[in-house]
């Protein structure tokens, strides 16, 4: 009787989540706050104990990923205005060449969903979808559903992107851990639910050219900044983290270097500092004033606050079922089923990707539901976890998804056709990306 009042309640709190959203067309954080409210009265909690769980949730998770989040767009804002962007994207077609442009265009989202948000990189980069599709004499889809694939990965895998550096912290994983581990996944599920996928499709689909927004007038290549810098500028938080990784491994790790490189290797210290060379390299350095960067990061944080409140109301919801002591039995249900802890994590962000839409709420819910049962397996590794996540929240990006609707309409798509590429881009993706997960999982 407890068992089935237990799944009743975590059914009914995940139910109400989707008919907040698709139905009562409430916000995400408010619709997971009301849930939150609702899990604690069904569960008896003390009224007071709701809101304080509440409080501690949202404050638990935003204290350290508010300030990641502020640098990392600091980041995002500097390629944009900068034309790194741009640049990535011209030498990475020069080198491949145009015939596979396809595949450059997919190097380039990933490198530019680092650390720019999927619907900020993908209009960053439609310009440049067009006129090399119109250029090379590709299909639209062939040349833009890599990016948009490689965005959305990046975006559900990856730290420093919020969602993933969000369950990063919540199950207690290894940052640098995850980056390494999510790089490989993320290439590899990237070019089979990219240029490989689309290879098959998209002589079957038509697009609307004539509706397409023309490219703006090419920036002159000396006025756009050089390829390598770009490139380090990008990877630079990326790599001073997965350096802390590995020089925990070392013999040296618990000398006085180790606690500095510790410092330096914490995301916020990285990003700071990342935040801070890319003023310089992609700003200073290009004839930027101070009150020109200035304005840059004024106009950069109002887009994050949308995303902070939704991952501080997950982060809510997360602490609301575990003083509830719902998620403490859930852990056990779930782990008495006999299923694969990660294809469980997997299916539930799965299912909460289709029913919702945001990849983030999927995330920030599935990590709550999977946090109580890693008691339970000592000796798995949450930043395999994490990917386990991160792979369910790639896919089924359909109709609920404002993502599916951007990639639709900037590509001149018909509903069907934006199905048949990009929806079933981000299903072959997400499998592909869980079957890798299981593999790293038994070779670790």
């Amino acid at each position: 009787m407890e068992t089935a009042f237990l799944v009743g309640t975590l059914l009914s709190a995940i139910m109400l989540v989707v008919f907040l959203i698709m139905r009562a067309h409430i916000q995400a954080f408010v619709s997971l706050i009301i849930v939150c409210f609702y899990v604690g009265f069904v569960t008896g909690m003390p009224l007071n104990g709701i809101c304080k769980s509440i409080e501690a949730g949202m404050g638990s998770t935003l204290g350290f990923l508010a300030t990641v989040l502020g640098f990392g767009s600091i980041l995002g804002k500097m390629l944009e205005t900068s034309g790194g962007a741009e640049r990535l994207a011209r030498t990475l077609i020069h080198r491949f060449g145009q015939k596979r442009a396809n595949w450059a265009m997919m190097f380039v989202g990933l490198i530019t969903g680092i650390p720019v948000f999927f619907q900020v990189g993908f209009v960053l980069l439609i310009p440049l979808v067009i006129s090399v599709a119109r250029a090379t004499g590709l299909s639209i889809v062939r040349i833009g559903v890599p990016i948009g694939i490689s965005l959305q990965v990046v975006h559900c895998m990856l730290p420093p992107h919020p969602a993933a550096m969000a369950i990063t912290a919540t199950l207690g994983a290894d940052v640098g851990k995850v980056i390494l581990l999510g790089l490989v996944v993320c290439t590899i599920c990237a070019a089979v639910g990219g240029p490989i996928w689309t290879r098959f499709v998209s002589k079957g689909i038509e697009s609307d050219l004539d509706t397409l927004r023309e490219g703006e007038k090419p920036v002159p290549d000396s006025e756009l900044p050089k390829f390598g810098i770009t490139l380090f500028t990008i990877l630079l938080p990326m790599l001073i983290m997965v350096s802390k990784t590995i020089f925990e491994l070392s013999p040296w790790k618990d000398s006085p270097v180790g606690v500095w490189v510790d410092f330096i290797g914490n995301p916020i210290t990285a990003l700071l500092i990342s935040a801070f060379f890319a003023y310089w390299s992609l700003g200073i350095c290009r004839g930027k004033t101070m009150q020109d960067l200035l304005k840059y990061t004024e106009q950069c944080f109002g887009p994050v606050a949308g995303i902070l409140l939704v991952i501080g109301a997950g982060g809510a919801f997360n602490k609301v079922l575990l003083d509830s002591g719902l998620g403490v039995k859930l852990g056990e249900i779930l782990t008495s089923l006999d299923m694969n802890p990660l294809l469980l994590a997997w299916f539930v962000a799965a299912i909460m990707r289709f029913s919702v839409g945001s990849a983030t709420v999927s995330m920030m819910t599935s990590a709550g539901i999977v946090l109580p049962m890693l008691a339970q397996y000592p000796n798995l590794d949450p930043a395999i976890v994490c990917l386990a996540v991160g792979s369910g929240a790639i896919c089924f990006s359909h109709v609920t998804d404002s993502g599916f609707w951007i990639v639709k309409e900037y590509f001149g798509l018909t509903v069907q056709g934006a199905l048949k590429s990009y929806t079933a881009a981000t299903c072959v993706a997400s499998l592909t990306a869980i079957s890798l997960t299981l593999l790293i999982a038994q070779i670790l």
